[in-house]
């Protein structure tokens, strides 16, 4: 017959089942981490792309305290390369009141992102007065 100690160190180890299902909850676990970090890193990189819309092409004209009517179109250049932009100024009436259609493009983007905006802007120091 076995003795007391020997006994005692049997039944303090873990069973090869025990082992098993321990690992397989760590794995499951490990997983969960690997997923959600991977899901991070993916949102990530997509909020690091620069998105250009026609807003900021709005904000600098309106600055302008004067304006005429007029087309023109351009590249962002190293601030937002692969997008390209164009406007276009015109009076919407004879007190000053001019419309600005901006569009904004992406050259390399095969989706073809595109942003249009227009605003209108009182500028009366714009006005060409007959007779002056």
């Amino acid at each position: 017959m076995k003795s007391g100690p020997a006994r005692r160190r049997r039944e303090s180890a873990f069973t090869l089942v025990e082992v098993v299902v321990a690992s397989a909850i760590l794995a499951v676990g490990l997983g969960g981490v690997l997923l959600i970090t991977s899901n991070g890193l993916r949102m990530a990189r997509f909020l690091d792309r620069v998105h250009v819309d026609a807003g900021s092409l709005a904000t600098l004209m309106s600055l302008s305290n004067q304006l005429e009517e007029v087309r023109d179109s351009g590249r962002f250049g190293d601030e937002s390369p692969g997008y390209q932009w164009a406007s276009e100024v015109v009076e919407a009436g004879t007190n000053g009141l001019f419309q600005a259609n901006f569009s904004v493009f992406s050259a390399s983007d095969p989706k073809g992102s595109e942003s249009h905006l227009s605003i209108f802007l009182f500028r009366p120091a714009s006005v060409q007065r007959v007779g002056r």
